[in-house]
């Protein structure tokens, strides 16, 4: 029985040890099942992480951004906007907002702090919540790289994973320098350069204390933090990080009293919305340069440098927002007569009441108007020296219409198109004292009709000179000038010469603008009278640089010589004698315009177009004014002097003062020669011709023979009084 007690007592040892055994094995499998697993699933997660590759190849999405001629930021093309700024760049003071707000220990750990990530998640389980944030900032960064928001286990070992891949990627001020330009800041921005620009209409290097504490706490959350939208909020967390900044000892007491007193001083959200400076000329931009560079426009962080200067481009705006006004109230007065209004009113609203119940209803009548009749501008500038577009405004408004009328839009240019005519009678030896019958002509149309013009103002007359003709606009002058002396081909050859490519047709009505132009190529061809005969073509982007400000494309002036420089003199004279005293006189008289500058104006039948372009040799201004329907009219006695050039004009005043550019005459070229006329013979006067026209001539086409009817002798008083009288002066 000792025998079997003894062996009993030794196995129950045994036993212990082997169930003790078997269960190590047991936990040892499991924890290396576990163990496995565990691997195996990071190894699963890990297996969509970024490569190498991708980590090294860091190229966020930049905003393209479009700089006006004098350094102003015009327009950003993004999909998401963002410029990049390099760290040594970034303000110390941005640098430790953003740090105490998200991440102190930022330079000391490797992308992961175990501590922190446990301590959030057990806080997590025992709240049954998922608001606490754990994430360091090289955390962050790698979920807004490469992976999603959503909070999920699975996702966050992703993150963890990926941010130590990136800190052994990366340097602490690589990774912060990506960070500080990655990370969302709320209103569709992206990188602190561009937040700054957003909220506070600054640089980054001009933010102030507060103003850092308020972006750096927006990064937490963009959305819930809108300072627009929650203002409240984003006070509180400003000065949450104001307090950790005065205890972490990167500011002081008196920096921190002061503030957290600030206000938010945000850009008001309507000046944001209109911080797109020439909307037209960028969109403009952005259409001829999509083809070429496609994404990269968006998402490539180019610089575009224009010829546009923003100085320039305000007095535009400021111009037609103090004239269109009364054009609109005029046209609307005028549309609201009976007549008037049966052309507009829409079939629709005759369905369900009679036409005199719709005229009762004077609400109802003013919507219709102010839907069908809506007053547009084009209006253009440009250095005719160099061709640079300085200013471009392609409608009233660019969120109603993107339609862009200075450079889309072909309307009848009317008497405007009268230096073209004008241009070749001179070059062929038509010198302005030339005369031609002031009556009625009978002008043959494409479609066969027959059509017989009249002067605007109704007159008639015995032979004009052509300085006169184009003075006073007279169409009857013109059309006979082109059915007798330069035919319409030869028009359409001057047209060219002078940078019109719209489509022209070679007929009689050509001499009275009946041929639809775009007002940019109007615009331009005056720009060869003030450029003394060269053809300037006009672009608007000086450069392009890719983002790491490598030269991608340079445009550099064309210019052609197209005209004698006595031709292109003369003209300028004689539109000098337009803008001086003739129907542009009102530049002078009423808007005191009185550098040397020629003009023309041009007005359509039925005033349905309305123009005026002037110009000194440092810049051409002009505007066409009408109604997009060509079939509406601007309303009776809206002429381009009445129209257009009360907009052009102190534009062009405005800019040239703006500018500081000096006062300037137009070159008078060696070929031009004064010369005293007959009038009467159109030979050189004698000192007893009774009519003498003081002129100007192209010494190509001096006459040669003195008068050979005013021969005799006569009274010396009576003789000099007769010549004071008749004798034209003209003033060049």
């Amino acid at each position: 029985m000792k025998h079997r007690s003894d062996e009993a007592q030794t196995s129950r040892p045994r036993k212990k040890f082997r169930l003790f055994a078997t269960r190590m094995r047991t936990i040892l499998t499991v924890c290396t099942l576990v163990f496995v697993s565990i691997i195996a699933w990071l190894i699963y997660l890990g297996k969509d992480l970024p490569s190498f590759e991708e980590l090294e190849n860091y190229s966020p999405e930049l905003a393209t951004q479009v700089y006006s001629a004098d350094g102003v930021l015009i327009k950003e093309f993004f999909t998401q906007r963002r410029s990049y700024t390099p760290f040594s760049q970034i303000p110390e003071i941005c640098k430790q907002t953003v740090l105490v707000a998200e991440d102190h220990r930022f330079f000391d750990h490797w992308g992961f702090v175990p501590i922190r990530f446990f301590k959030v998640v057990i806080t997590d389980l025992l709240t049954l919540s998922t608001q606490q944030g754990a994430s360091t900032l090289t955390q962050q960064l790698a979920r807004r790289l490469y992976l999603t928001p959503e909070k999920t286990i699975p996702r966050k070992i992703r993150e963890i994973l990926t941010a130590i891949q990136i800190e052994r990627t990366y340097t602490k001020n690589e990774i912060f320098e990506m960070y500080m330009n990655h990370m969302q800041f709320g209103h569709g921005t992206y990188g602190i350069e561009s937040a700054a620009r957003r909220f506070f209409n600054k640089k980054l290097t001009e933010l102030d204390i507060s103003e850092s504490a308020l972006l750096a706490g927006m990064l937490q959350r963009p959305g819930a933090l809108n300072p627009y939208r929650y203002p409240d909020r984003a006070v509180r967390r400003r000065n949450l990080i104001l307090r950790r900044m005065l205890e972490e000892k990167v500011i002081n007491h008196e920096q921190y009293s002061t503030a957290i007193q600030d206000s938010l001083n945000l850009v008001p959200l309507q000046v944001q919305d209109q911080r797109d400076i020439a909307p037209y000329f960028t969109e403009y931009i952005r259409k001829n340069l999509q083809d070429i560079y496609q994404m990269d426009l968006y998402k490539g962080g180019m610089k575009i440098y224009t010829t546009l200067d923003s100085r320039v481009q305000s007095c535009a705006e400021r111009a037609i927002r103090d004239g269109l006004p009364k054009l609109q109230e005029h046209l609307i007065l005028y549309m609201r007569k009976r007549k008037n209004f049966r052309e507009i009113c829409p079939p629709s609203l005759l369905e369900k009441r009679t036409f005199e119940q719709i005229l009762v209803n004077k609400a109802l009548v003013d919507s219709v108007i102010q839907a069908k009749c809506v007053v547009q501008v084009a209006l253009v500038a440009i250095d005719p020296r160099n061709g640079h577009i300085l200013a471009m405004v392609g409608g009233r408004d660019f969120k109603e219409s993107q339609f862009n009328r200075a450079v889309q839009a072909r309307r009848q240019p009317g008497s405007v198109f009268k230096p073209v005519v004008y241009t070749a009678a001179v070059d062929n030896g038509y010198m302005p004292y030339y005369e031609k019958l002031n009556q009625p002509i009978v002008v043959q149309m494409l479609d066969g009709t027959r059509w017989t013009p009249g002067n605007y103002d109704g007159s008639i007359g015995g032979k004009t000179t052509l300085r006169e003709a184009l003075k006073r606009s007279l169409n009857l002058v013109t059309a006979r000038l082109v059915q007798e002396d330069v035919p319409p081909e030869q028009v359409v050859e001057y047209a060219r010469y002078l940078g019109i490519t719209s489509p022209l047709d070679a007929v009689d009505a050509l001499a009275l603008g009946s041929s639809g132009v775009m007002p940019l190529e109007m615009i331009t061809a005056f720009g060869v009278f003030a450029n003394r005969g060269v053809l300037v073509k006009p672009f608007a982007v000086l450069r392009i640089e890719d983002k790491f400000a490598n030269l991608l494309q340079k445009d550099t002036p064309q210019s052609k010589g197209v005209l004698r420089e006595e031709t292109a003199y003369i003209l300028t004279n004689l539109m000098q004698s337009v803008a001086w005293s003739g129907t542009g006189a009102a530049s002078v008289s009423t808007y005191k315009f009185l550098r040397p500058a020629g003009g023309k104006t041009g007005t359509t039948n039925d005033y349905t177009d309305a123009w005026y372009i002037t110009f000194t040799p440092q810049m051409v201004a002009g505007a066409w004014v009408g109604l997009d329907d060509p079939a509406l009219s601007l309303g009776p006695g809206q002429t381009g002097a009445k129209a257009a050039l009360p907009i052009v004009v102190p534009f062009i005043k405005a800019a040239l003062d703006t500018l500081e550019l000096p006062i300037e005459d137009f070159i008078r070229p060696p070929g031009i020669v004064d010369v005293e006329i007959c009038r009467e013979t159109q030979k050189i006067a004698t000192e007893v011709c009774p009519e003498v026209l003081e002129e100007i001539c192209d010494i190509r086409y001096l006459p040669t023979q003195k008068c050979d009817i005013h021969t005799g002798r006569r009274d010396e008083q009576n003789s000099s009084t007769l010549r004071q009288t008749n004798k034209r002066r003209i003033r060049y």
